[in-house]
């Protein structure tokens, strides 16, 4: 018990020593952000879709024997406390990803209300998701010659809101640095989220249909 002990202690110490300022990015919360906004961006939200909730698995009993085996010795239990008194809560703390600036939230509804005009020449082939996070025309044959112009506006404002998104997520969360890497969780997230029929780009830029 005593070299186990001994053991924690040097952990504890260690990660003591080891404590620094060092904001890594949450890329899990990031990407949990992302699917948030693409889904209402789409009106793809609701439990069907994709990383929606899950069913709870049922409970199954517990043995009383186990639950006193789980119980952490009051060694153990010491412990704690002191690591929780030596490494500062911040390092703790849930990551999180702001996403509510009224910045964001007007880039969000200018492109939720450019989907019905979009949505046309995606399902059409005429556009698709690039693996940049942004839209591209992938085939112009297949718009009218009327509509063209129209549909490269469409594009030019889609592509102008999804970059701005991208940079004011990162300054909103105090990392403008960050804007790289929410753009290619983002990249990723519209493909997912994406309608079937719609098309898409691969690592390497080449289309395919979902």
């Amino acid at each position: 018990m005593l070299r186990r002990l001994s053991g924690y202690l040097v952990l504890a110490l260690s990660l003591a020593a080891c404590v620094t300022i060092n904001i890594y990015f949450p890329a899990a919360a990031a990407e949990e952000a992302a699917r948030t906004i693409v889904r209402d961006v789409l009106n793809e939200g609701g439990d069907a879709t994709p990383g929606g909730p899950q069913p709870a698995e049922p409970a199954t009993p517990e043995d009383p024997q186990s639950r006193l085996d789980a119980r952490p010795s009051v060694w153990v239990v010491g412990l704690e406390t002191v690591i929780s008194a030596i490494i500062p809560p911040v390092q703790a703390a849930p990551p999180n990803i702001a996403i509510d600036s009224p910045a964001i939230r007007g880039l969000r509804a200018a492109m939720a209300d450019r989907q019905a005009d979009l949505a046309p020449y995606y399902l059409s082939g005429a556009l698709g998701f690039t693996h940049t996070g942004s839209v591209a025309v992938r085939d112009l044959k297949l718009v009218p010659l009327p509509e063209r112009n129209k549909v490269k506006k469409l594009v030019a404002d889609e592509n102008g809101d999804r970059q701005a998104l991208y940079a004011e997520i990162a300054r909103a969360n105090g990392h403008p640095e960050w804007t790289e890497q929410i753009r290619q969780i983002f990249a990723k997230v519209w493909v997912e989220e994406a309608p079937k029929g719609y098309w898409h780009q691969d690592a390497q830029g080449g289309w395919q249909q979902k």
